[in-house]
């Protein structure tokens, strides 16, 4: 009778990479907001890094309890990631970084093309609601890693609980809402360019990850039968 092999759960990072990203992090978040805008002082940007510190604050307390791999399969890009995942991240990525010093130079600096106030309240509804789902898709699904690939060494299974009883990839259409809600919340209808474009590639990037689930993953293409709408519910 054949031996079943244990899943094999990514390593935890080191304490020095912990530390470096504990640090790292909140210091980029503060001289991409504050340094295009040219003063420590403005204040929707300190509104803006408050309500995400505490909105991620409390998603990572929940995580902790109820999921704590999660920490593990999202601190890194796995071997096995696939190439082409690779190359729409070196888009998605610096499109979504660049939201940030974008709406700071257009909202607290240069006024281009400032937005009304229902409109910034908006964004921070849409902001937090965004960090709610991921946080939500993350908690029943110890798969949500950083890059495309198939966890074979994990046992991945198909995840059809929470979020994903109503659309396939429930993570991506939070990350799609928190890209145009962080523009809108620090109040800037110009960064909503780098939204879109990180939108587009991300949208493009479920598209062939459900090529490959469906290909490779067991269960997957019964599961996307049952669960027919990738982004939207009951649309598309």
């Amino acid at each position: 009778m054949d031996q079943i092999e244990t899943p094999r759960e990514p390593s935890a990072m080191s304490r020095r990479t912990a530390i470096a990203y504990a640090i790292g992090l909140p210091l980029s978040l503060l001289v991409l907001i504050f340094l295009p805008a040219g003063s420590i002082a403005w204040g929707p940007g300190w509104i803006f890094v408050a309500a995400l510190t505490v909105a991620f604050g409390a998603s990572a307390l929940v995580l902790a309890r109820v999921n704590p791999i999660i920490y593990r399969a999202r601190s890194r890009f796995q071997a096995g990631t696939k190439a082409w995942d690779k190359a729409l991240l070196a888009v998605i990525l610096p499109a979504m970084t660049a939201i940030l010093p974008v709406a700071a130079l257009d909202a607290g600096r240069f006024h281009w093309l400032p937005v009304p106030l229902w409109v910034v309240l908006g964004g921070y509804v849409g902001l937090l609601a965004a960090i709610a789902v991921t946080a939500w898709a993350q908690a029943v699904n110890p798969y949500f890693e950083p890059g495309v690939r198939i966890q074979s060494e994990r046992h991945q299974r198909v995840i059809d609980s929470g979020p994903y009883r109503f659309v396939r990839h429930p993570g991506y259409i939070a990350a799609i809402a928190l890209f145009f809600s962080m523009a809108l919340a620090l109040g800037s209808a110009l960064a909503l360019l780098p939204a879109a474009l990180a939108s587009a590639t991300l949208v493009l990037r479920t598209s062939w990850e459900d090529r490959l689930l469906r290909a490779e993953l067991v269960g997957y293409d019964d599961y996307a039968r049952r669960v027919s709408r990738r982004l939207i519910p009951g649309l598309w």
